[in-house]
Formats: structure tokens, sequence, C-alpha cells
């Protein structure tokens, strides 16, 4: 019989990074790139900083079900104010995992959770529709160059 750390350590195949938005300070809204490097403080021409939360990913497929809990059609995750959108790959299962990202290498590190800006951007209940979607706070391991379309595969540690 498998034990359950083998079992947790697999996946379908790759994630795919959706989009990678930068937002120069805090307040101001997110702008969109096709690539950035990753750097120990987070993406290059963002506001991040080092440590544990110096880069924030967002499940793809999550944004369907906070549109829906918030009342919407469709939420842009632009909204949301996370970095990176990745889809085909559970970031919560990969809590404390490392991820290649393009050349970049991450550690999941925590929950992102929803800030009180999400009830004024997504409307009365925006704040509950994110709990438990908000995605995972990440520190860089390895800097790279990131862009649109890579893959993210879970790497050894």
């Amino acid at each position: 019989m498998e034990t359950l750390a083998e079992m947790m350590a697999r996946y379908a195949g790759p994630g795919r990074v959706e989009a990678i938005h930068l937002r120069s300070a805090r307040g101001v809204d997110t702008s969109p790139v096709q690539s950035v490097h990753l750097g120990e403080a987070g993406l290059a021409g963002d506001h991040g900083r080092k440590g544990k939360r110096a880069v924030t990913l967002i499940q793809a497929e999550h944004l369907p079900v906070i549109a829906a809990l918030a009342g919407r059609e469709h939420v842009d995750a632009a909204l949301l104010r996370r970095n990176i959108v990745v889809s085909g790959l559970n970031l919560s299962g990969f809590r404390k995992s490392r991820l290649q990202i393009g050349e970049a290498v991450i550690e999941l590190t925590v929950p992102c959770h929803p800030c009180s800006r999400m009830e004024q951007l997504l409307g009365h209940g925006g704040y509950t529709a994110m709990r438990g979607h908000g995605g995972m706070c990440a520190e860089v391991v390895t800097p790279g160059a990131i862009q649109l379309g890579d893959r993210v595969i879970p790497v050894d540690q």
C-alpha cells in the first residue's frame, strides 16, 4: 500500500503560467506583463520584498468559483492582486514544496489570505468569497526569468 507522502507527491501533469501581474506600489492597480525576472525580493518592478511573501500565486481554476461566490459572471485575475496565475496544478497541495517556474524556483510558504480591499473590489461579500481561494505566498529559492506559458513543475528539495 502506498504511503500518504507518496500519494501527495504525485500530480497529473505540469501547471502553466497563465498571467503575470505587477504592482509598483501598495494600493495601485496591477499591470500585466509577458515576462519578468523573479529575484529574491519578488518580481522586478513589483513592490514585493524578500521573504516568505516575496511573490503571490493564485489558482486559475479558482477564478470561476470566486466569481460565483461573489455573485459575478467573471472575475479578472488582475483584480485579485496576485502576481502569478497558475493553471493545472493544485497549489494548496504543494504547500512547503518547491516549484520550478521557467528559470526560477520558489517555495510555497503560506496561504495568501484576502485583504479588506476585496470587499471594495468585488462588492458586498467579496472578502468572504475569497476566503480559502486566495492562493499561496512563496519565497524565492533560485532567481530567474519567468514568462507566460512557462511550465510549473514540483521539484525535489
